[in-house]
């Protein structure tokens, strides 16, 4: 609709002691916030994203023979460093081709591995140094906003990643923003074809920074907290039954729609927790059920926020998969 890793080590006996001082904190920690569940905002407004990748990422390769099929390039490959230099975008990555004589090195990251390629740039008709790639260092497009925490300013959206429209890999993550939008149309969603929103986002009006790009949504700060205006509410647990997802599919006005909980998968992956089918019939008039850009439409269920909205089944729109919250929160943190 758009990972880290910690080692810890520990020596010794005083180290052991640390480290249950450690587990008893965190079993406390865990008491308190059964007694006090952490309060959210559930947004349900469309935001416009744009985001930056680490590197640029390799979309495609020219039919034939090419400089970039002969050094090993593959398609979804992420350059990360040419002839030495950090590559921040693709115009940078061309001037630093058109200053190579012969033979220059490529730092590539290809499935979280880091490898390097010797490359021969070749000159075209026109003069100019390439390698035969198409690649690319960004992206745009309108999502949700699922979760304002209104004590830090933190924020979720869309419940599962960005991921590049070519090669369907998560987009490296540099740095991001996110801006405010606008639903101008819907293309509605039929069987075996999914709908859409179609919006404007201002370019010139930023509303917060994004921190990270996760399977699990994209996460940041909103620096204006009135774009999420509303009443926080406790975070609970999904289970079968009635619920309400909020949207935005019309201009700027953000509506609850019934829908019911078919389904609570405890072990799903790729933002399939919950199985979720549109009852509301003024959405399906306007929208055919779940279309694209309402991806991180706040879940929620007796009165606390459970997940968010992430996919629609092609064949029958007025059906999706939905993500646990905690496993967005999980993401944030």
């Amino acid at each position: 609709m758009y990972e880290r890793f910690r080692k810890a080590r520990c020596f010794g006996r005083s180290a052991a002691a640390f480290c249950m001082a450690l587990a008893l904190c965190g079993s406390l920690r865990a008491g308190a916030e059964e007694m006090s569940p952490r309060m959210l905002v559930p947004v349900g407004h469309t935001v416009g994203i744009k985001l930056f990748s680490r590197g640029i990422v390799v979309v495609k390769l020219t039919e034939g023979g090419s400089p970039a099929k002969s050094c090993g390039l593959k398609t979804g490959d992420v350059i990360v460093e040419c002839g030495g230099t950090a590559v921040t975008s693709t115009e940078q990555f061309q001037s630093l081709l058109q200053k190579t004589e012969g033979t220059t090195e490529l730092e590539v990251c290809r499935e979280g591995d880091s490898m390097t390629l010797q490359v021969v740039p070749e000159a075209n008709e026109q003069g100019v140094n390439c390698i035969g790639a198409w690649v690319r260092d960004s992206m745009a497009g309108i999502g949700t906003m699922t979760y304002y925490d209104p004590q830090t300013g933190e924020f979720g959206a869309l419940g599962h990643g960005i991921t590049d429209v070519d090669t369907n890999q998560l987009m490296p993550f540099m740095r991001g923003t996110i801006l405010p939008s606008t639903v101008k149309a819907v293309k509605k969603g039929t069987v075996g074809s999914a709908g859409e929103l179609r919006g404007d986002f201002d370019l010139s009006s930023e509303l917060g920074g994004l921190t990270a790009n996760t399977a699990a949504g994209v996460f940041g700060v909103l620096e204006d907290g009135d774009y999420a205006a509303g009443k926080a509410v406790p975070v609970g647990a999904a289970v079968p039954g009635k619920a309400v997802i909020r949207s935005n599919v019309e201009g700027d006005t953000t509506q609850e729609y019934a829908i019911e909980i078919l389904k609570v998968c405890k072990n799903a992956a790729d933002g399939r927790d919950l199985v979720i089918s549109v009852k509301d019939r003024e959405l399906l008039d306007t929208t055919g059920g779940i279309v694209q850009g309402m991806s991180g439409s706040p879940i929620i269920q007796d009165g606390k926020l459970v997940g968010a909205v992430t996919h629609v089944l092609v064949n029958d729109p007025t059906r999706g998969y939905g993500i646990f919250i905690e496993n967005m929160l999980d993401a944030a943190s």
